[in-house]
């Protein structure tokens, strides 16, 4: 390589791509001074053995920073609120904990005086550009290397040959090398037989769930649990004040347990292909369903529907890598302003997949019992309808009468 780098920060996960890119960095940039960052966003075990393996795969250090309560209060919850998905069904497990990730990379890359921040994102994914939009937010003149786009391995068998022939030690082998990616809202599934999007996912071989079971192997009974909500966000879970990653580690257990939160989706990545994955998120998918339905009691008809406009354009700006962006804190603010009577508790039962509506209650429901009664009642005169129709159905009368008069001539 041309440029020489004295030391590279390096996003550092521990998984195929970023144990090989260590030693690949030192034999292909004279021998700079790696040093790792691990985000912790849950991943759970896979941090475990993280620092040693770092070090002895030629890094001088290994920062692992806890970011889950940031990643929690700062990113998910925001878009829980937004009621943002990214094509109707992905919930954007991956894509807004990259934010989080790549700023504090940013920060210590800063904080180290480095001359270039380094990530193992591939050529054909969305993580590439995630990353590098937040890096040039936070860090605009840092160089940015990304080994896919410019070293001759060509696939993840090769990956795996360069690594044996340096003696990287990986937890993976060539016959169960999923793609994965873990973190505290969700597990992601991509490769090998899933490539094919008429091959049924595995949902009952041993070891390819990790967050739940299969809806077919949950138990018999229903499971019923109740959320509290303050301005939208969540705060209890079956009566019990929870902070952000305790609510979401609990509501994971239970949505796991029965099932839930299972999606197999076709997606049309940034860079313009279409992408088959399978995601795990049960306590998200939990979050989601309550939430959405508090707000069909807390907000009004034209929020509501207008509302649903903006969740989709929040959500392609999450996928898209564009969490630091004028257009997305502008949108965060309105949703914030639309939260304020979004308080109250929701009930809901879980059933083998499936989320049912249990129950709902809210200090600022807008739903008034006596209004929309079939009961007698002595607030809403149902005479005043005629007139509202008139008025409302009057271009539809015009245009109609105007037809009927030109067909005459």
């Amino acid at each position: 390589m041309e440029k020489k780098y004295k030391k590279i920060v390096l996003a550092y996960s521990g998984g195929l791509d970023t144990s090989i890119i260590i030693p690949w960095l030192k034999e292909n940039f004279d021998n700079p001074e790696i040093i790792a960052v691990s985000g912790d966003v849950g991943q759970g075990t896979e941090l475990d053995g993280l620092e040693e393996k770092a070090i002895k795969t030629g890094a001088s250090k290994l920062y692992i920073e806890d970011l889950k309560e940031e990643f929690i209060n700062d990113y998910v919850f925001p878009t829980v609120k937004a009621g943002a998905k990214y094509e109707g069904d992905y919930l954007l497990g991956t894509a807004f904990a990259r934010p989080v990730i790549a700023k504090k990379i940013a920060e210590i890359a800063k904080k180290e005086k480095a001359d270039a921040i380094c990530h193992g994102c591939t050529g054909k994914g969305n993580d590439q550009v995630r990353f590098e939009l937040t890096i040039k937010a936070f860090a605009p003149e840092m160089d940015i290397i990304a080994p896919w786009r410019i070293w001759d391995i060509k696939s993840r068998d090769e990956e795996i040959d360069y690594a044996e022939s340096r003696n990287v030690p990986l937890k993976i082998n060539r016959e169960t090398n999923y793609s994965k990616d873990k973190n505290i809202w969700h597990l992601s599934h991509e490769g090998l037989d899933l490539e094919d999007p008429a091959n049924e996912p595995l949902y009952k071989k041993e070891g390819f769930l990790e967050m739940g079971t299969c809806p077919e192997l949950a138990p018999d009974k229903p499971c019923y649990i109740e959320i509290g909500f303050e301005k939208g966000v969540p705060v209890s879970f079956n009566g019990e004040k929870m902070n952000g990653v305790k609510l979401v580690e609990a509501l994971n257990k239970v949505g796991g347990e029965n099932g839930i939160g299972l999606a197999d989706i076709v997606e049309n990545r940034l860079v313009g292909m279409k992408s088959r994955g399978v995601y795990e998120t049960p306590g998200g998918t939990i979050l989601y369903r309550a939430h959405e339905v508090l707000e069909t009691l807390c907000l009004d008809r034209d929020t509501q529907h207008y509302k649903r406009l903006v969740a989709q354009q929040f959500g392609e700006l999450v996928y898209f890598g564009k969490w630091f962006t004028p257009l997305r804190e502008a949108i965060s603010a309105f949703v914030d302003k639309t939260q304020e009577n979004v308080t109250g508790v929701v009930k809901l039962k879980l059933y083998k997949g499936n989320i049912i509506n249990a129950g709902v209650t809210s200090p600022y429901s807008l739903y008034d019992e006596n209004i929309a009664t079939f009961e007698k009642d002595e607030v809403y005169n149902q005479k005043d309808s005629a007139g509202f129709i008139n008025l409302f159905g009057l271009p539809i009368k015009v245009r109609a009468m105007m037809e009927s008069k030109k067909n005459k001539k």
